[in-house]
């Protein structure tokens, strides 16, 4: 029989909440090839009752042994790797029934204390009612041979431990919930979960990552939460405010927030009102006023907002952490050590240092940033000012050393992160030790970092930040770097004035040009370093950026399309997205990558581009760090990735903290700088067509620049408006 008729086909009675027209199937485990403890991914060898092999089933659960039964629905699949296996959108566990499934079961290991000899004795002893003997007469354990009174104490607690999982699991199941999900649920409730989820099923939002609102709100209404509870409101509440800082801001306009939940409970806005108040109340939320807009703010972004603007005032207020330095003689004797003329506007960044105790570096490209920080650099360590150097990201932090030869870290590491509960060592009661901190590109920093960071500030430590404040801001909430210069509370030196050298790059005079709201002028007949690829339509446009990033640019310029190109998208999705380039891209530059395998939705094969997309501290890998697959050992399911010349091996289970990366979004890309940046710019880009967006997009590329795409759109995201406001009180806060 095909397999696609095992059992019974379509929905299963059994698994309330699987999705309609599923295939189901169920057998006894037979091998468990893989389980992941931590999220639950397994991959089991079941034996279906009309097969004579027994069949792969792939999916999550909580916890499995050899012998349980296990009801499955999901779809086969031809893996090519490992052929055809049913890829389980749900799996329910249930204990063995036979004797045989029960000796094996209870000999697994599953449960301490008993191991396969003394499993053939309580079958023997009971036969197939040991679970009852087990849960309504343990006392009868002890006629076992071997079992004592401690002994078949931890048999019962172990079994009722594994009963209480299952039971958990069956609840969530019953309430629509994913088994992946119900995994990460019970990991973080354990025997609670229940409890928890009748109780305040909205706090699986707040609690466990990708749960978000509507499926907590799904969980709700099916165990019977009255639409207008008020944990509904105030779940939903909070939900638009988390929404509202993935999108950057600190906080929502009142009439704004309002006005979102109340249309996604479809309540009335008086009933939101009275969660509002509640939320005040409990202070989760906090009201304040920007520029004569009532608005509400998360308490924990309210305290990081008030956090910097206290530090950065009190650090200003301050008397500097070294002497009174002639400037007129210093800026000379850094000239000649350095073997470099700075410019007027640029000896006038150095002297304003000199004398701060706090102070923004900012300009856009070719303005000469590093080079007054070389500068400032030498004259403060001369007079023995201990410099501590740090970026947001690993690749700023490699180009931060390269460029002043000094030892920089990222700023997770500087202030000593601690792997298992993301915590920092370095705060205000274990500050860091130096007398100058230098931050370069402070754009990218967020509110809540930055509060972390300037905790951890000794009053006794000058602060230097450095950065280009036309560039997109920074992916989390706050706009720190504007919001500081704009207050007019910290010094600010502005660099304007671009290199002679620096002046000759047509990237640099694009990148100014569109910072400026004016069309770039292009490089012509083949030379130079900054090219404007005509296409008259999005279909155009993705044939002939695949031309360009895989033959032209190589042609041209001798240049690797994987390792030296970087493809620089305004959004994820759309065919000229991220995600759809890099299956094309995949496709063109390592199309016979082996082995290869499926994870997440995603085709990995030695040879190709990736990047991490989350801190990993253990690892110490981090967000935006770029690598290539260099092996990848099926059986032992890992992938190794090298990145900076250094081998990393991941977990099958940890994949989703990586992606392809032939094609990446310019948000990924802050901070990092290519040899060639290619940049999708079309119509299909319309909400991402922004001028900031672009911006930072050219000003990735160290030695070519390519876009490819229509006029209109560049004209667009040139002439059009900035990013969109972000609420946030910070200016208001150091300007008060």
């Amino acid at each position: 029989m095909s397999p696609r008729r095992e059992i019974q086909a379509g929905r299963s009675p059994l698994l309330a909440g699987s999705h309609q027209g599923a295939e189901y199937v169920a057998g006894q485990v037979e091998r468990i090839t893989y389980h992941d403890a931590e999220s639950g991914f397994c991959v089991l060898r079941v034996a279906l009752r009309s097969r004579r092999e027994p069949a792969t089933v792939v999916g999550h659960a909580a916890q499995v042994a050899i012998g349980e039964h296990v009801h499955a629905t999901g779809a086969w699949v031809q893996d090519r790797t490992h052929g055809q296996q049913f890829k389980a959108d749900w799996i329910r566990v249930s204990p063995p029934d036979s004797p045989e499934g029960i000796e094996r079961y209870l000999g697994s290991g599953l449960i301490k204390g008993v191991g396969p000899h003394l499993a053939k004795l309580l079958v023997a002893a009971f036969g197939t009612a040991v679970f009852d003997v087990i849960d309504r007469e343990p006392d009868r354990l002890l006629e076992i041979a071997g079992i004592g009174h401690v002994r078949a104490r931890r048999i019962v607690e172990n079994w009722q431990g594994q009963r209480a999982v299952r039971e958990i699991m069956v609840f969530l199941h019953t309430h629509g919930v994913s088994t992946s999900r119900a995994v990460r649920i019970h990991r973080t409730y354990g025997a609670d979960a229940v409890k928890v989820l009748t109780e305040d099923p909205y706090r699986l939002a707040r609690d466990i990552r990708g749960v978000g609102f509507l499926t907590a709100d799904q969980i709700a209404r099916q165990i019977g939460v009255p639409t207008d509870a008020m944990s509904r409101r105030r779940g939903a509440l909070q939900h638009v405010l988390s929404e509202a800082v993935d999108q950057g801001h600190c906080a929502l306009p009142v009439t704004e927030l309002r006005e979102r939940t109340a249309s996604l409970v479809e309540l009335a806005p008086s009933l939101i009102d009275e969660a509002i108040a509640e939320e005040i109340a409990a202070a989760t939320v906090v009201g304040a006023v920007i520029d004569g807009t009532p608005i509400l703010a998360l308490a924990t972004l309210d305290a990081s907002e008030r956090t910097v603007a206290t530090r950065l005032a009190e650090l200003v207020a301050r008397p500097r952490p070294w002497p009174d330095i002639d400037a007129d003689r210093a800026i000379p004797w850094a000239e000649g050590k350095l073997s470099l003329a700075l410019s007027p506007s640029q000896r006038v960044a150095v002297a304003r240092a000199l004398g701060a105790r706090v102070l923004v570096l900012t300009g856009g490209p070719g303005v000469g940033k590093t080079t007054v920080l070389r500068a400032i650099l030498a004259i403060l360590m001369a007079k023995g000012v201990r410099p501590l150097l740090a970026a947001p990201t690993g690749r700023a932090a490699k180009r931060m050393t390269e460029a002043t030869g000094l030892e920089a870290k990222t700023i997770h590491r500087l202030l000593e992160i601690n792997p298992q509960d993301g915590r920092f060592r370095r705060r205000a009661g274990n500050p860091l030790e130096g007398d100058l901190l230098v931050v370069d590109e402070s754009s990218m920093v967020d509110v809540v970092l930055m509060a972390h960071l300037l905790q951890a500030v000794p009053d006794t430590m000058g602060v230097l930040l450095v950065g280009d404040v036309d560039q997109l801001p920074s992916v989390g909430p706050g706009q720190v770097l504007a919001d500081v210069i704009d207050s007019g509370r910290v010094p600010v030196a502005r660099l304007t004035e671009i290199h002679r050298q620096s002046a000759e790059s047509r990237i640099v005079l694009a990148a100014h040009a569109i910072n400026a709201g004016d069309m770039p002028a292009f490089s012509q007949s083949g030379q130079g370093d900054c090219f404007f690829v005509e296409a008259e339509d999005a279909e155009r446009a993705l044939q002939r950026l695949l031309q360009v990033v895989s033959e032209r640019i190589p042609q041209r310029f001798g240049l690797d399309p994987v390792r030296d190109v970087q493809v620089l998208c305004p959004m994820n999705r759309g065919g000229l997205g991220a995600q759809a380039l890099n299956q094309a891209l995949q496709r063109l530059l390592n199309p016979h990558g082996a082995p290869a395998i499926e994870r997440y939705g995603q085709r990995f094969a030695v040879g190709d581009k990736v990047m991490q997309i989350e801190n990993d501290y253990d690892k110490e890998v981090y967000n935006g760090d770029l690598g290539v697959v260099r092996a990848i050992a099926v059986e032992e399911e890992t992938m190794t990735v090298e990145f900076d010349g250094r081998p990393v091996t991941f977990d099958f289970g940890d994949l989703d903290r990586v992606v392809l990366a032939y094609a990446t979004t310019v948000h990924k890309a802050q901070g990092s700088e290519y040899p060639a940046v290619v940049i999708p710019v079309t119509t299909q880009h319309y909400p991402m067509l922004q001028r900031h967006l672009l911006y930072t997009g050219v000003t990735r590329g160290k030695r070519l620049v390519v876009l490819v795409g229509q006029t209109r759109a560049l004209a667009i995201a040139v002439r059009g408006k900035q990013t969109r406001r972000r609420w946030s009180q910070l200016r208001a806060l150091l300007s008060a």
